[in-house]
């Protein structure tokens, strides 16, 4: 192997989740949990190779104890990312974990060399489309591996079924996606992720199987956390570190 690889290590077990705060950390703006202070690193909103226009229908729809998101996850692609945000990454204070939409790994490994020249970027995190194939996860990770550790981003149901073969193949990490769900609007099905508070039950119940799973595997929680104990529910029932998501959006949030 011709590179050396980088340890996946957080200062503190708080970041964001990928598509909530941006591209780059603001580090301006106090109502970002302290500025930012009380973050182990900064993920980045998800990034294509090339720009994705916005869902033609975009929408936010609330149910009871949370609300479902769908917006097609649009962005200027990532050399326009990078122009615009290198040089914020590599200002900011903490690391930072670029989320990449890896559905053709091709173009997955030629995103991940580029990062890999990119001053205070930390790791990859890997998200997929809703039911792709495990083969296409897995040969993400065996064209992907370089210097920079791989997070593989999978929603609940694939976590315990897939996290150990990742591990054994080199992944650093897996984390935990938004579940997907469907609502009815003006007589039409509207899918996409769901965000809110309801779906922290069954996102600590994967953390804690999957911590009891024989092939021990660092997962980074996430999921309905709201709150400090949240997140320290999270800690002890195995997470290594938790990203936080709609909370962020709203007045209260958690202290450093």
């Amino acid at each position: 192997m011709g590179f050396m690889k980088r340890d996946l290590y957080f200062s503190k077990p708080i970041m964001n989740a990928a598509g909530l705060l941006g591209f780059s950390p603001d580090f301006r703006n106090p109502g970002d949990f302290g500025s930012l202070n009380g973050f182990g690193a900064f993920v980045t909103n998800p990034i294509s190779l090339r720009p994705r226009a916005p869902t033609a229908h975009p929408a936010v729809m609330e149910f009871p104890g949370g609300f479902l998101l769908h917006s097609g996850l649009p962005n200027p692609g990532l050399a326009a990312v990078i122009k615009k945000h290198a040089a914020r990454w590599n200002r900011a204070n903490i690391p930072i974990i670029v989320h990449l939409m890896a559905d053709r790994p091709e173009e997955t490994r030629h995103m991940i060399q580029i990062l890999e020249g990119i001053e205070n970027v930390m790791a990859v995190e890997l998200g997929f489309a809703p039911l792709l194939s495990d083969d296409i996860i897995f040969l993400n990770l065996e064209i992907c591996a370089g210097e920079l550790p791989l997070i593989f981003s999978l929603p609940p149901e694939q976590i315990l079924r897939l996290a150990p073969r990742l591990m054994d193949g080199g992944a650093a990490a897996v984390s935990m996606s938004h579940p997907r769900g469907a609502l009815m609007r003006e007589g039409k099905l509207v899918t996409g992720r769901l965000l809110g508070r309801a779906q922290f039950p069954r996102s600590l119940e994967i953390v804690r199987a999957a911590a009891m799973l024989a092939r021990s595997v660092p997962v980074i929680g996430a999921g309905g956390v709201w709150t400090e104990q949240d997140a320290a529910d999270m800690l002890s029932a195995g997470a290594m570190a938790v990203e936080m998501d709609a909370s962020l959006w709203l007045p209260r949030k958690i202290s450093d």
